[in-house]
């Protein structure tokens, strides 16, 4: 497993992060909608061309993780080289995202089980030979009266397991999103305990299915108030109870952990960030970022479907704020 370690290094390591461009077409549809853009191949293209092909975004980013279309476009220039081989030769680690969604949990009501292990290995195999390096996992946990259930963090340990383990027979790196949403109106504190019990159960079956911890990258996410909490959680609090809860849970052969943004805006996504790494810098892990609309909403707005230059201005902006979170030293 020494070379899937070397490629979680390479996504996370020195000041780098993970962009997540693998919007399904339906999530960017409803991005593009938002800015009077329509959503066909050739502007959806357009954009993730803007993002790739930002120059010097390989100072920050490490990983790109991209959708099934995505995987199989190529750059909008003259002589369109493939994706997977544009970011390879800046040596950003190409992945894809290949989990089937999030699905209703049968015998539990409002619950959630990610579905797509069917046909994966196949799958799996032939993202390889289109060069992916790594692939992503989603599970969705969420908090309300009466959940999550035990059931409910079972099922998507162990459907993450199974997954990862086949990313590494395949030679990927499995990315491990076990996302605890922030849709509610609960406390840091019942964040901290879904989340600590979440990232118990789910190392629990990473370990039962042979999966090496060396060879994957965890996508956790923070400790945080919910949305509509009455009470939010300073950035030193969420910075104090996500360490704490990742010391608690997450093992020391774990290469990287690269955290999901969720609905943080993008100015909180970096802050907590920066807070954490500048709290601690004797973690046994890297600790970074993989975003997605907290590194493209200032980008995305700009673009409006023309404004290209300005638009990778604002995505490097928004990458090199991240980097140096990663580091501790990012400032306003």
């Amino acid at each position: 497993m020494t070379n899937l370690k070397d490629i979680a290094f390479r996504m996370t390591g020195s000041g780098k992060g993970i962009l997540a461009a693998d919007e399904s077409t339906p999530t960017c549809t409803n991005r593009f909608n938002s800015i009077g853009v329509d959503s066909t191949p050739e502007n959806r293209n357009e954009y993730r061309d803007l993002l790739i092909t930002a120059n010097g975004m390989e100072k920050y980013i490490g990983g790109v993780i991209m959708f099934d279309e995505t995987i199989r476009q190529s750059t909008t220039c003259e002589n369109k080289i493939p994706f997977v081989e544009y970011l390879t030769k800046k040596g950003v680690v190409p992945g894809i995202k290949v989990d089937k969604g999030a699905k209703n949990l049968a015998g539990f009501e409002n619950e959630k089980v990610t579905e797509g292990l069917d046909g994966l290995r196949e799958r799996l195999n032939e993202y390889y030979e289109l060069g992916a390096r790594f692939a992503k996992w989603r599970a969705v946990i969420r908090i309300g009266d009466n959940t999550p259930s035990l059931g409910c963090y079972e099922a998507n340990a162990h459907a993450l397991a199974r997954y990862a383990a086949l990313c590494q027979e395949s030679g990927l790196v499995p990315i491990v999103e076990p996302e605890v949403l922030m849709n509610g109106t609960h406390t840091i504190d019942k964040c901290y305990d879904v989340t600590d019990k979440a990232l118990k159960i789910t190392f629990e079956q990473l370990i039962k299915q042979n999966v090496s911890l060396e060879g994957m990258v965890l996508k956790p996410n923070m400790v945080i108030s919910a949305l509509d909490c009455a009470e939010k959680a300073s950035v030193e609090k969420v910075a104090d109870m996500t360490l704490k809860c990742l010391k608690a849970n997450v093992p020391s052969e774990v290469t990287g952990i690269a955290f999901l943004s969720g609905g943080q805006s993008s100015d909180d996504a970096t802050k907590h960030l920066n807070a954490m790494n500048a709290q601690d810098d004797n973690l046994p892990w890297n600790l970074t970022f993989s975003y997605g609309r907290a590194l493209q909403h200032d980008a995305l707005n700009s673009w409006g479907g023309k404004n290209r230059q300005e638009a990778q201005k604002r995505f490097l902006q928004r990458a090199k704020n991240n980097s140096l979170a990663c580091s501790g030293v990012f400032s306003n």
